[in-house]
C-alpha cells in the first residue's frame, strides 16, 4: 500500500518538473487516483510584474 519515495508526498517540483500521475495496481486492473500535472499546474498563482514585461 505504500511506494515509500517515490509516492506524491514526497514528489516535488525541482526544476520546474510537475508530479507524475499516481497509479493504483489491483492485479490485472489500473486506475489513476491522481492526475499528471500540467505545465498550467506548475505556473498557476504566478504573476509576472509588468516592469519585466
Amino acid at each position: 500500500m505504500s511506494v515509500g519515495a517515490y509516492g506524491f508526498t514526497m514528489a516535488s517540483n525541482y526544476n520546474a518538473h510537475p508530479r507524475p500521475p499516481e497509479v493504483l495496481v489491483d492485479g490485472d486492473s489500473f486506475y489513476i487516483v491522481r492526475e499528471r500535472e500540467s505545465f498550467e499546474d506548475l505556473i498557476k498563482g504566478e504573476v509576472i510584474p509588468p516592469v519585466l514585461q
